[in-house]
């Protein structure tokens, strides 16, 4: 699950990134409000958190252009304001959730999952594909009934195949969401990935859902 971070306080974005990071999240920053708007603009977040008052301009300016877009992102506002016109304004503009200053890392975190869980997952911990159970709350994979233990990045792929379950992902489109801004070189590690991957599903008795789609990346499917 990849996350952004829209924060101008650096001691705050950086505490919220080494909690998120221990969560398992993969976390990207912007400190102001012209690379905010880039980094929504160009790249798609399961959570955004939005802080309102940013250097160059509003965080409402921001959730204005999410919806102009058509952008999925779940949105939750953090922000030292705490007027009702504020929390209104965000909530009307799409945000999910709003989330006042000061604030406990560990309730900041319930509140991305919970968003998440509704806006990917409908409201649900637990996802079911075929063989396939996977807990987010509690990151476990379970095939044919046995748990599985997989490194953190095999279980990110595979959530995120799976909540894309029939659609076709570049190889590009994975690995800026397994990587974020720490993506480096080319991609041809996703191709380890997906093997050992592909692997593990196997060797529990798990049909071979990965396809690949020649130049194109790869397709999660029964079909």
């Amino acid at each position: 699950m990849k996350i952004l971070i829209i924060e101008d306080e650096k001691a705050l974005s950086e505490s919220i990134v080494t909690y998120l990071r221990g969560e398992m999240y993969v976390c990207e920053t912007a400190a102001d409000f012209a690379s905010a708007l880039d980094k929504t603009e160009s790249f798609d977040y399961d959570c955004i958190l939005l802080d309102l008052m940013l250097p160059g301009g509003s965080g409402l300016e921001i959730l204005k252009e999410l919806k102009a877009n058509n952008k999925l992102d779940g949105v939750l506002i953090i922000s030292a304001k705490n007027s009702l016109d504020d929390k209104v304004a965000g909530l009307k503009l799409g945000a999910d959730d709003y989330l006042s200053k000061p604030f406990h890392l560990s309730e900041l975190s319930a509140r991305v999952a919970a968003i998440i869980r509704r806006r990917n997952f409908e409201g649900n911990n637990c996802i079911y594909f075929r063989e396939i159970i996977i807990d987010t709350r509690a990151k476990v994979i379970t095939l044919n009934n046995e748990a599985v233990e997989l490194t953190r990045k095999e279980y990110d792929l595979l959530l995120y195949l799976v909540s894309n379950k029939g659609r076709v992902i570049s190889k590009n489109a994975i690995a800026e969401h397994l990587w974020g801004d720490d993506l480096e070189g080319n991609n041809d590690f996703i191709y380890t990935h997906i093997k050992n991957l592909r692997k593990k599903l196997i060797e529990a008795g798990v049909p071979d859902y990965i396809k690949s789609v020649y130049g194109m990346g790869y397709k999660f499917t029964d079909q």
